[in-house]
């Protein structure tokens, strides 16, 4: 229910992202205890006043990756005009992942990535299995496994990618994931909230939600002491203070010897699974009404 007088926080979405995050019900509520009125907003609808809002925090705003530099400008555009978190250059750094070899330059322990160009040979791996994706997606569009004796199809994909004017990361399928799993942990205002444990969504045929993400197998999980070195590792590498983050999520998948492998900071549209752990809603409230 809106609060007459009260601070209006505007949460970003995609239109075909309504009613697909389930972070909207546990934050709207917390928000709503602590005296904020909120409502989802879908980024590229232009009856949105964003000028009206006290503050837009990107949430699920996943249909993006097709259409990145229109949404970098809005970014921008909405800023100029109300306070965006996370901010415009975070969005458009973060939004390529091209960033991974930034973070490798920086000691940061990646998934072993080569980035390939549209007019370039995408060369993959000759042994294992293997990873192509594009460098601008969201909840895995794009993205599929292959083994040796796909190499034409893995070829057709790159090319396929490439054709769209679209750069090409290429990774060694990480095998720990199929037992481990995925280790996401969640950061906010730059300080560890929770972590959550995702099954391996590249196993298999990969079933989408809305045509927006893979569907994914979610349980909480407290991170190793290991993972959470990793995790801090990668945000202390950001070009970024991580206090000036209003919310962060560092994505590790186990290597071969154990270490932690960093797949993905993300910083734009992640999402948080709040209902997983006890108090993450409102954690997450606080820092938003400490940023009105």
């Amino acid at each position: 229910m809106a609060l007459t007088g009260a601070p209006r926080v505007a949460l970003a979405t995609a239109a075909d992202a309504v009613g697909l995050d389930d972070d909207v019900a546990p934050l709207s509520a917390a928000l709503d205890r602590h005296g904020v009125m909120s409502r989802l907003c879908v980024w590229d609808d232009p009856r949105v006043d964003w000028a009206a809002w006290d503050l837009v925090v990107l949430r699920s705003t996943w249909d993006y990756p097709r259409r990145r530099e229109a949404f970098v400008r809005w970014a921008a555009r909405v800023a100029a005009v109300a306070p965006l978190c996370n901010q415009p250059d975070v969005v458009l750094w973060n939004s390529d992942k091209r960033y991974l070899l930034e973070l490798a330059d920086r000691d940061v322990v990646i998934v072993p990535s080569t980035v390939h160009a549209p007019d370039e040979l995408v060369t993959l791996p000759t042994t294992g299995q293997f990873v192509v994706k594009p460098a601008v997606s969201a909840g895995a569009q794009d993205t599929r496994r292959y083994g040796q004796s796909e190499r034409a199809a893995a070829r057709a994909h790159g090319r396929m990618l490439q054709a769209q004017g679209r750069h090409v990361l290429v990774q060694p399928y990480v095998d720990g994931v199929d037992d481990r799993g995925e280790t996401a942990l969640v950061y906010i205002d730059g300080v560890y909230s929770h972590a959550i444990r995702k099954g391996p969504i590249l196993a298999g045929a990969t079933r989408t939600v809305g045509g927006l993400f893979a569907a994914e197998d979610i349980d909480a999980r407290t991170p190793t002491a290991q993972e959470c070195a990793a995790a801090d590792a990668a945000l202390d590498a950001l070009p970024f203070a991580r206090a000036d983050l209003l919310y962060a999520r560092v994505d590790l998948l186990p290597g071969p010897d154990g270490t932690p492998l960093l797949l993905e900071v993300e910083l734009v549209e992640p999402s948080l699974f709040l209902r997983f752990a006890t108090g993450a809603p409102d954690r997450f409230a606080r820092a938003i009404v400490a940023r009105l």
